[in-house]
């Protein structure tokens, strides 16, 4: 499953969700999503050193 698409499916989820602890498991499987998103996109831009620095 493309990382685009699980994002996707958090936020139909989210909109779904109906406890406020499944509300904010979600929010954070989200969180970490988009997170893990931008340091892909960071990374195939070459704006961010996916090299660990020592």
């Amino acid at each position: 499953m493309l990382l685009e698409q699980h994002i996707e499916e958090l936020c139909l989820e989210l909109r779904e969700a109906i406890g406020a602890v499944e509300r904010r498991e979600i929010e954070i499987e989200l969180e970490l999503a988009r997170a893990e998103l931008a340091v892909i996109s960071a990374e195939q831009e070459g704006a961010l050193d996916a090299e660990p620095p020592f």
